[in-house]
This record gives C-alpha cells, sequence and structure tokens, in this order.
C-alpha cells in the first residue's frame, strides 16, 4: 500500500499511533511524508528516529522547519522561542542527524502524485519542478551549504523568471516549495497570510487554483498549510490538519482510483495560530 502523510512537527507519538492504525508494513508498504518532519512538536529526534528505521519504506520531504533546523544547527537562524529541536540539536550524533535530513527530497513524483511541501508555482510544468528541486537539492548535499543557508532567507524575487541565476534563483524555488500558499495569477507570492483559502489577500488566491497553472493536469499533495485543512480532490491532496495544534495527523492511502484518508488525533502541543 501506499501512504501519503501530512506534517508530523516532531510529534511523534501520534505518528506511531497512525502507522499502527495503518497496520503498516515495511516489506509491503510504502509511506511519503510531506514536509516538516521535525518542529514544534514534543519530541523531533524521536520522529526522525522513527523515519529513518523506516528507510526504504519511507521517503521524506523537506519543508521550511526542516530547512530551519539546519539554519540553526549552521549558526545562521536563532532558535524560536516555540523551537523544539534541542533533542536534535543537542543529541551527541547531531551531525549524522543533519546529514540524514540533507538527503531528503524536495520533490517527488511517484505513483501518479506529485509530492512538495507547500506549493509549486503556475509557471511549472512537472519536469520543471522535479529539475528545480534537485538543484537545491544537490546543493543541500554539497560543501557549499553554509553559504547557500545563509542567502536562503527572504521573499525576494517573489516571481519566477526561468532567467533568474545564483541565491536569487534557489531561494525562489525552496520559497515556492516549502513556503508558498497564496500567489496572483502571474505566479507572484504573497507571504504574509497564513489563514485559509477563503481569506486571500486582495489579488491573490490559493497556488493551486491559478488559471493556467502547468501543473494542472498532474495530481499534487502537499502539506504546510493547515488553516486549509484536509482537501481531497481528484487532483489535489492538502494533507496538514494541524497535529501541532491538536488537530489531526492526515494520512491518505492512494491506489489507483481507490482513495482512503485515515487519521488519528492529536493531543495540542502548541497554542494554534501557525503553520
Amino acid at each position: 500500500m501506499i501512504y501519503l502523510v501530512g506534517d508530523i512537527q516532531g510529534c511523534c507519538r501520534p505518528f506511531e499511533q497512525l502507522l499502527a492504525t495503518l497496520d503498516f508494513s515495511p516489506s509491503r508498504d510504502h509511506l511519503y511524508v510531506l514536509g516538516d518532519l521535525v518542529n514544534r512538536g514534543p519530541d523531533s529526534l524521536g520522529t526522525l528516529r522513527k523515519l529513518r528505521a523506516l528507510e526504504g519504506s519511507a521517503t521524506c520531504l523537506l519543508g521550511n522547519h526542516d530547512l530551519h533546523m539546519l539554519a540553526v544547527a549552521h549558526g545562521v537562524r536563532k532558535a524560536h522561542r516555540s523551537d523544539t529541536l534541542d533533542t536534535v540539536l543537542d543529541a551527541p550524533d547531531r551531525e549524522a542527524w543533519l546529514a540524514w535530513v540533507r538527503q531528503q527530497r524536495l520533490a517527488v513524483h511517484a505513483h501518479g502524485w506529485l509530492m512538495v511541501h507547500a506549493g509549486v508555482l503556475p509557471q511549472w510544468d512537472l519536469t520543471q519542478t522535479l529539475a528545480l528541486a534537485g538543484e537545491v537539492e544537490a546543493l543541500l548535499r554539497s560543501a557549499d551549504l553554509g553559504d547557500f543557508l545563509h542567502q536562503m532567507y527572504g521573499n525576494e524575487p517573489a516571481r519566477w523568471d526561468d532567467g533568474l541565476t545564483g541565491a536569487d534563483r534557489l531561494r525562489c524555488v525552496v520559497n515556492a516549495l516549502t513556503r508558498l500558499r497564496f500567489c496572483a495569477a502571474d505566479g507572484t507570492m504573497e507571504f504574509g497570510t497564513k489563514d485559509g483559502a477563503g481569506d486571500a489577500p486582495e489579488g491573490h488566491m490559493p497556488w493551486f487554483d491559478v488559471p493556467g497553472r502547468r501543473t494542472a493536469g498532474t495530481p499534487v499533495a502537499f502539506g504546510h498549510w493547515s488553516t486549509l485543512g484536509l482537501v481531497n480532490r481528484d487532483d489535489l491532496l492538502a494533507l496538514d490538519t494541524g497535529c501541532v495544534w491538536g488537530g489531526q495527523l492526515t494520512s491518505a492511502r492512494v491506489d489507483g482510483a481507490t482513495r482512503e484518508i485515515i487519521q488519528v488525533a492529536c493531543p495540542q502541543a502548541q497554542k494554534p495560530g501557525g503553520a
């Protein structure tokens, strides 16, 4: 069986409960985790341990919280007061865990689904999305990681251009794949609003509703947007249902035309108010 899972964010016990509910078997099943493996929940290290133990039967994407952990580890960002990364960053084998995180993906196409953490710009088709993700993945695994992390943050350029190069190009890719919620019809990204789809800022819309989106013919699964909630359309799965905020940890079993949503309730680890 193939399962797609929304943001875990260090909520290890609900993740273990979900695996038990699925009767997950590493020899039979495969899990795709749509980013934000760590942070805000009570057991980031335990979550990484569980995921690594499933290697070969689990594919993990990186979200903004996972990249934030790398940035904190490299001294690029200060830890936020709501971060729960100390169990990883203070672990005696922290370098091994950080190295493992650096090997994970930013976009995957498997079993008919394009999977990302946050979104896909309307100018990108499937092939370009995977190629651009691959550019960042290669950098994350390289000796140039520290330099890139110093240039990764910022909201500009807000609109993709195929002529972008260097840090601007990579920053735009990271922002789309790990932070995007709303954009304008021309693909200009907006990062100030974290509310649900009905609260789009003027002149903007959810990225997946942009007319003419070039991935419109490709089913897309993503997480990141807890205030959006579960979206279960033929061509779209939004699976971040606020586990860390006391919502649910959500998975979708996908098998051709057959689909099943499986959720487990989660204790509140953080006061609701973000994603």
